[in-house]
């Protein structure tokens, strides 16, 4: 039976990880905070969501110093964590894996190469991940969308591998899954949308979905992702969908072009993200450290590289900084602030 390691039990990695041990996978789920660990060993994992139920999954949930207690290596181990934590969580799942097994990227942001430069280029797949999920409480995690397509599993050169058919059969037990040959095209189509419905919910506080429907912030999510797209494609990179939505839309919408059609499918598209909180809100409401430095913050560092303008990117980044970390509140008004830098 495939064992599985999964640094990081939050929101993704304890939805994913509790799915796949109620499928029957040998599932290890470590994390560091210490109360959701403790709620896991004494009451299992709590599951919930409208395509999920509400279930209660006995789990394998280990504090991080128990590692040195596993004395059987991991065939596959997920890296779960959030993008600032990359370096220190690759390293610690490493050496718990086999040396033919393979370490999977399971994150926000495009983070593989800083997980290969760790682990070993040959033993790194990623995942772009496309479901949504939350964790509130200690040993609670939430499946908040409805989506159909969950996952989408590549090797980092390309190639069209068995290993990446046989992880997305895997995790196809958690939402529907393939493989791609396409991972940084994907990444960057995902990276788009992160940087738009992140920082917009987290500095507005509007869910997921609101974000997408409403007026205000679906001008400034739009042209975010037309940046986003256009940095991606000047690193030589195939974008072709955001949100399965054709990528060029979002140019053209950017450079004038009628809007209708494009909002159209997006408020469409926000009905199947449920009541959501994309997980940058997350942290604003626990007061935690915010990923915009793996975010918008990295694509205008991407495009002063390619000399591709990102001003809004910019801005969002710029308007998320000016507050110490664990001091932003969300409020509408703070949309105001980006547009005030915009001019």
């Amino acid at each position: 039976m495939t064992r599985i390691g999964i640094i990081g039990a939050g929101a993704i990695g304890g939805v994913v990880g509790g799915m796949l041990t109620r499928a029957g996978y040998d599932v290890t789920l470590f994390d560091h905070w210490v109360e959701h660990v403790d709620a896991m060993k004494q009451n299992g994992l709590r599951l919930s969501g409208p395509l999920i139920g509400d279930i209660r999954v006995p789990v394998n949930a280990r504090y991080l110093y128990e590692a040195q207690e596993i004395s059987e290596p991991f065939d596959l181990g997920f890296v779960a964590v959030k993008s600032y934590d990359t370096e220190w969580a690759s390293a610690f799942i490493s050496p718990l894996v086999k040396d033919e097994g393979a370490i999977v990227d399971f994150q926000n942001g495009i983070n593989d190469e800083r997980v290969a430069a760790v682990v070993g280029r040959e033993r790194t797949l990623g995942c772009v991940i496309t479901i949504g999920c939350g964790m509130y409480d200690p040993g609670h995690c939430i499946r908040t969308d409805t989506r159909t397509l969950g996952f989408k599993v590549g090797e980092l050169d390309g190639t069209d591998s068995d290993r990446a058919r046989d992880i997305a059969a895997i995790v196809n037990n958690v939402a529907g899954a393939e493989s791609t040959t396409n991972l940084w095209g994907e990444r960057w189509g995902k990276l788009a949308v992160n940087c738009m419905a992140n920082p917009i919910a987290g500095l507005s506080g509007y869910g997921s979905g609101e974000v997408r429907a409403r007026d205000d912030t679906r001008w400034l999510c739009t042209r975010i992702a037309a940046e986003v797209i256009q940095v991606g494609r000047a690193h030589g990179h195939n974008i072709d969908g955001v949100w399965g939505i054709d990528a060029q839309k979002f140019v053209d919408v950017a450079n004038g072009a009628d809007p209708t059609e494009l909002d159209a499918e997006l408020i469409a598209g926000a009905q199947a993200l449920g009541a959501g909180r994309p997980s940058f809100l997350q942290d604003v409401i626990r007061g935690r450290r915010v990923e915009i430095d793996a975010l918008n913050g990295w694509v205008v560092e991407q495009g002063k590289a390619v000399e591709v303008p990102t001003p809004i990117n910019q801005a969002v980044a710029e308007v998320v900084r000016s507050f110490p970390v664990g001091e932003l509140k969300s409020d509408p008004a703070n949309i105001a602030r980006i547009m005030d830098r915009l001019g």
